[in-house]
């Protein structure tokens, strides 16, 4: 267990989303875990587990160690020069979740002497099963380990270099997005030939998650187990190619490069 304090300034969807991995996890104590919205009403209820609950972001600084900038990116540069005066370099880890916001943005704005990270979670951190990309400017390595075990703690974390932070994004954090509409298509085609919608999701929700499984566990690539399913002149083998010829791994590439491209402006 840490002995950290953290804030979680900016407690959306993927800050609530941190916080409830972080609870589960058990790593922070809830007394050690500040969260910051202007309105509070979605999150007045992680009071009653000990987590401090406030609107006010400057009380947030001052109680923290860590602070976990969960911002959209036209608002992060903001916030941080409203608490500039608060933050203490050799006290504060600065963790941006904003998208697009580079590091030297960051310390430009509060000075370079600050240890400072990007991270790109998504939204499986409420169930423990995020994937986090994060990257830093290597100013104080002490810090590393912590980030790195927040980060842990609802998932499992790589690290990247910043010039591939706008990928990881997309891949990573858009990608839960692609996956669950893949997963609503698979649904409807469930539904469409003969099952109700609950059974329906319950087969191809347990059909993803053992797909995923598979390829975690054996490191194979996935066209070897897609091998293994398409015997000759089957339905499988029927099916993907029908996929294909409909554009379908196309139109998936498509997708993430269009995404890739909107980030970058």
């Amino acid at each position: 267990m840490s002995d950290k304090a953290i804030a979680i300034i900016g407690c959306g969807n993927l800050g609530e989303s941190i916080l409830k991995g972080l609870l589960d996890a058990d790593y922070y104590p809830n007394s050690k875990i500040t969260v910051t919205k202007r309105n509070l009403e979605s999150i007045i209820p992680y009071s009653e587990k000990g987590v401090q609950v406030t609107s006010d972001n400057i009380l947030a600084v001052k109680q923290a160690d860590i602070l976990v900038l969960a911002l959209k990116p036209y608002t992060i540069l903001n916030v941080l020069e409203s608490v500039k005066e608060f933050l203490d370099p050799e006290k504060h880890t600065i963790v941006s979740l904003a998208a697009g916001v580079t590091i030297e943005e960051i310390t430009t704005l509060v000075g370079d002497s600050f240890s400072v990270y990007r991270a790109m979670p998504n939204i499986s951190a409420a169930v423990n099963e995020s994937l986090t990309c994060i990257c830093s400017n290597g100013r104080r390595n002490s810090d590393f380990k912590a980030v790195q075990a927040i980060f842990e703690s609802i998932g499992k974390q790589i690290v990247i270099n910043e010039e591939l932070m706008e990928a990881a994004t997309v891949l990573g954090a858009c990608g839960v997005a692609y996956v669950l509409r893949f997963i609503r298509a698979m649904v409807q085609g469930g539904i469409q030939i003969g099952f109700d919608a609950k059974t329906a999701n319950s087969i191809v929700n347990q059909t993803v998650l053992g797909a995923a499984k598979l390829l975690l566990d054996t490191n194979q690539h996935p066209e070897s187990e897609i091998d293994k399913v398409t015997t000759p002149k089957g339905c499988t083998i029927v099916g993907l190619n029908q996929m294909e010829h409909s554009g379908f791994s196309s139109a998936l590439i498509k997708g993430i490069n269009a995404s890739f491209e909107k980030i970058q402006k």
